[in-house]
């Protein structure tokens, strides 16, 4: 059973998500709060294996809270919940760790999908959003020649795997782009993001944004 923990100061918003979630039989939404400074508390009690975090509370901004789950001894996924007014906040909750970035409004079975995802170790970056993120972050200079040395280790199939998941893409929906089995898919990703020193798949997007290898 995949355990998520809700935070998010709107009531509708939780409210759906958690509709959402427990209609399936594999996630259950073991707790939820409305206030970033209950967040690390409920992930110790609770231990989660997934967190989605709003990104701007009224109380306590995600941030915050993202800080204190980074100091458990075993940290949750944490997946940010955002709007397409994506801001200064995305670059910091990449630094701090965040596993993935999804729209508040994602369609159900995408939402299910990011959280099984997550849940075994997996990164998401929703498509509606990839643009803006890494847009949002992206430095004046967009760091390009340190990204660019970069990418220039990956062979060519790796820059390919590289701009899907860029577009956000899984590795089931790779392999279908470019007619390799999941499996093959993986060791790709892998490989990309040793090469290329990324933490998860959406700081790897961010260094083929940043090297200009996708727009």
């Amino acid at each position: 059973m995949i355990k998520v923990l809700l935070a998010d100061d709107e009531d509708l918003v939780r409210s759906g998500l958690r509709m959402i979630l427990s209609s399936v039989g594999d996630i259950e939404v073991v707790a939820e709060c409305d206030d970033g400074h209950l967040v690390a508390d409920l992930a110790r009690q609770h231990r989660p294996h997934v967190v989605l975090l709003d990104i701007r509370m009224r109380t306590s901004d995600g941030l915050a809270a993202l800080r204190r789950l980074r100091t458990l001894p075993e940290p949750p996924r944490v997946c940010i919940l955002t709007t397409f007014d994506v801001d200064e906040y995305v670059s910091e909750a990449l630094r701090l760790g965040a596993s993935g970035f999804l729209l508040k409004d994602t369609e159900p079975e995408q939402l299910v999908k990011a959280v099984r995802d997550l849940a075994r170790g997996g990164a998401v970056l929703d498509p509606g959003v990839a643009a803006r993120v890494l847009a949002a972050v992206a430095d004046g200079e967009r760091m390009a020649e340190p990204a660019r040395r970069l990418l220039a280790s990956l062979s060519e199939r790796e820059r390919e795997v590289l701009v899907l998941i860029g577009q956000g893409m899984s590795n089931a929906e790779i392999g279908g782009t470019l007619h390799l089995s999941e499996a093959t898919v993986k060791g790709y990703v892998s490989s990309v993001l040793g090469k290329i020193g990324a933490v998860n798949r959406v700081q790897a997007a961010l260094v083929a944004y940043r090297g200009g290898l996708i727009a």
